[in-house]
């Protein structure tokens, strides 16, 4: 793959000084960006500044979003992509880092303007999560129907639920396919991939070491991959009251640095990029750490996400 130098320099230098980049500034854009509204994993929100997870690809300036963690709405705002333009939601698994927004980014989308469908796909459970939002909001949604003249928000909403990994959608532009990934104790957690004409991006969703995962993402030009640095989760449990149940977890259910430059070298990808950084709110660890672990087996192009990060 082949980066745009400049772009993704000057998008890296807004992202370190928390200043928005607009991705939306050219409306005929082609290709594939992928935009990091969130990259960190975990449910806490504060700390250093990073956002609950959530990915957005634009293929050809069309959006599909990535997880719905805390925040995104206001992310896409920032990333100048106007929220009635969502119209494609791929849910990886229901942790609520990655749901928490899932009714609530439709929502402020249908807030703004949106007029027209909106689907969603994700793990069994998601069209129940989608019900009880709207019976959640009911009262709200028939009062704005009402004063507002906008159209039935439960009617632009549809979710889909995957079983054990399929193709999910094919559009004009792009071609999705998922594949279970291992997030224990989630019996259904999913990497998603898309290819489009000059781009294929793989996105692992919450895994741990997963040796299908390389095959999933084989050929692909980026993977953008959760990621676990070992030292700093040790620093974690040793401020952390149930720091037994939650090293039980961590190590269980997420890939250290090095595995997941493993997984990139079979996949034969030629970019990594590290994103659901756990744990994400430490700034003692440096991008360098970050990223040496990967570098051990992987020799391609590895980019610590930050979050407003264009790629």
């Amino acid at each position: 793959m082949t980066i745009d130098r400049r772009r993704f320099m000057v998008a890296a230098s807004c992202s370190a000084l928390g200043l928005p980049v607009a991705l939306a500034q050219d409306k005929d854009a082609k290709g594939t960006r992928i935009a990091l509204l969130g990259t960190k994993g975990g449910p806490r929100v504060g700390g250093t500044g990073r956002r609950n997870p959530a990915t957005l690809l634009l293929i050809d300036d069309r959006p599909y979003l990535v997880d719905c963690g805390y925040g995104c709405s206001q992310q896409m705002v920032a990333a100048g992509v106007p929220l009635p333009r969502l119209h494609r939601i791929f849910i990886t698994h229901l942790h609520s880092d990655h749901l928490l927004e899932y009714g609530g980014v439709v929502y402020n989308a249908w807030a703004a303007g949106l007029r027209d469908k909106v689907e969603a796909w994700g793990p069994p459970g998601l069209a129940a999560a989608t019900r009880a939002f709207f019976e959640y909001m009911k009262d709200d949604i028939d009062v704005r129907i009402a004063d507002e003249g906008r159209p039935d928000l439960r009617k632009l909403l549809e979710a889909h639920e995957l079983d054990q990994g399929s193709p999910v959608m094919r559009d004009d532009q792009v071609t999705v396919t998922a594949a279970l990934v291992r997030h224990p104790p989630w019996r259904h957690a999913y990497a998603f991939r898309f290819d489009a004409a000059q781009r294929s991006v793989v996105i692992s969703g919450d895994t741990t070491y997963a040796p299908a995962l390389a095959s999933f993402a084989k050929g692909a030009d980026v993977l953008v991959h959760e990621v676990m640095y070992r030292p700093g989760v040790e620093n974690l449990l040793k401020r952390n009251p149930n720091a037994a149940t939650l090293r039980e977890h961590l190590l269980a259910s997420h890939t250290t640095t090095e595995d997941v430059g493993r997984i990139a070298a079979a996949a034969g990808v030629r970019t990594v990029v590290l994103t659901h950084l756990v744990p994400g709110d430490d700034p003692s660890i440096t991008d360098e750490q970050w990223a040496e672990g990967v570098r051990k087996h992987f020799k391609g192009e590895v980019i610590v996400g930050k979050d407003l990060m264009v790629i």
